[in-house]
């Protein structure tokens, strides 16, 4: 059973839901919250898979109740306004659906939590992987991008954090390149050295450097230094 807790101030809106929820098998409502200082109790309490949560509130908005959660559930974000969508992907969240919410729209996000929530076996672990149509969120300060990963030229390490090279725009996100590297399906990027991945297909000169490791110049002009070990391995992907 998914175990969910309904969170908007409405009391229309969150009957609305109930009754939508009643008749899904494998959904059981545990609680109902109408502002986030009520919603922290109850979800303390409960423990639940699932939140759905409504925007706009008195006081605190359902962003505001993600930011104060330590452990963030599953979250369907059911709202009135469409100008949040892109910021609730900064949130992670699985669907966002306008009001009215129906049946079929709720029964579709639905289907994604139990894809997130049953066991996933190494092969469904492969279909995760990010391909170079998948577009991911990115928030750097004021500014947000959404990201289509064939765009992003050059991923940087820096510390704990990385910098993504796309147009002119370079945010850093909090995420080691390491972890970066292993969301990416193989063939996209080249690791050239302990700092930089390289889109293979953003390369567009090879030269040879005098310690038998090479530099790529990538179609906008800038260069990278592949270490003499990645040198080895890199022209071993393209040795007929």
């Amino acid at each position: 059973m998914i175990r969910a807790v309904i969170v908007d101030d409405s009391r229309l809106a969150r009957l609305e839901l109930i009754n939508l929820l009643e008749q899904v098998n494998d959904v059981e409502v545990v609680g109902e919250a109408q502002d986030v200082d009520e919603a922290l109790d109850l979800i303390d309490e409960t423990n639940p898979d699932l939140i759905l949560l409504d925007i706009n509130m008195p006081e605190k908005n359902g962003f505001d109740l993600l930011t104060e959660l330590d452990s963030v559930p599953q979250v369907i974000f059911t709202t009135a306004y469409d100008q949040y969508a892109i910021k609730s992907f900064d949130f992670n969240a699985l669907d966002y659906i306008l009001k009215p919410v129906t049946a079929q729209r709720l029964n579709q996000a639905l289907e994604k939590v139990r894809d997130k929530l049953r066991p996933h076996s190494p092969s469904s672990d492969k279909a995760d992987l990010l391909t170079a149509d998948s577009q991911f969120f990115v928030k750097d300060g004021e500014q947000c991008w959404l990201v289509k990963i064939a765009d992003v030229h050059l991923i940087e390490s820096v510390g704990n954090y990385s910098r993504l090279y796309f147009d002119r725009n370079r945010p850093m996100i909090y995420k080691a390149l390491s972890k970066i590297q292993a969301r990416l399906q193989p063939g996209l990027f080249f690791r050239a050295n302990r700092q930089q991945l390289v889109n293979l297909n953003e390369i567009d000169q090879v030269s040879p450097l005098l310690n038998e490791s090479l530099e790529l110049t990538l179609k906008n002009g800038t260069k990278v230094t592949v270490s003499r070990r990645q040198s080895v391995e890199f022209r071993g992907l393209f040795r007929l």
